[in-house]
């Protein structure tokens, strides 16, 4: 019999506003059929971890340097690449093991995963999907709001719109398939934190959305395998 409720695991390197909307957006019926296993965090004094306790919700933190997969100051960049990859391998373990997921959300998560991370997961059937302030092919990885205002000054920011989406994680940063996108005009009067204001506040319905839609396609795709 296929699952009738979907069981999600949430990854957050920070605040974890975006881990609290998923909460919320589960509470209030906005996503549906769901259920979040547990948060994982990669940073130790992470506020979201503070977040998971008021709801509930298991957590652990996993680190590539605490626990031993890189030296702290590490700077031999192929040193730097073998750690990231035993990190990765050893938590996409510990997952399909301890937690078995459907969904993983990157909801601020600071770390570029490597195929040693996405492999296994895919091989699972499981789903990694993430949050990225920006539109598609426009200011990937780190700081894309922060660079997407200083075009905006420059007036080389295309109809003065950036925007967010959700998108399903390859190897390449930023670079999976969108799955949501939104939007953001910046206006004349905006200052680089009147523009991260609004991007957050958008940022929180769309993670929502389209954690829903991705939700409904993988229970969907069970119940069609009967």
């Amino acid at each position: 019999m296929a699952n009738t409720t979907c069981r999600m695991l949430v990854m957050a390197s920070g605040n974890g506003s975006n881990f609290q909307a998923l909460v919320d957006g589960i509470a209030a019926g906005s996503i549906t059929n769901t259920t979040i296993t547990k948060l994982i965090v990669n940073r130790s004094k992470a506020f979201a971890t503070q977040r998971a306790e008021k709801a509930g919700i298991p957590w652990e933190y996993f680190n590539l340097v605490t626990h031993g997969f890189q030296s702290k100051g590490e700077k031999d960049a192929s040193a730097l690449q073998a750690g990231r990859e035993k990190y990765d391998a050893a938590l996409a373990q510990k997952i399909l093991k301890e937690d078995k997921p459907q969904l993983i959300v990157l909801a601020g998560w600071m770390h570029v995963f490597t195929k040693s991370f996405l492999d296994p997961l895919e091989a699972a059937g499981v789903k990694v999907i993430n949050l990225h302030p920006a539109l598609p092919g426009q200011y990937d990885g780190a700081h894309a709001i922060q660079r997407a205002y200083d075009d905006f000054k420059a007036g080389t920011l295309p109809d003065n719109t950036t925007g967010i989406m959700v998108h399903f994680v390859i190897d390449v940063v930023d670079r999976g398939a969108p799955i949501m996108t939104r939007k953001v005009v910046v206006q004349p009067e905006d200052s680089l934190d009147d523009l991260e204001t609004r991007i957050h506040s958008e940022e929180h319905a769309l993670i929502v959305a389209a954690t829903q839609q991705v939700v409904q396609e993988i229970l969907a795709r069970e119940q069609s395998s009967l």
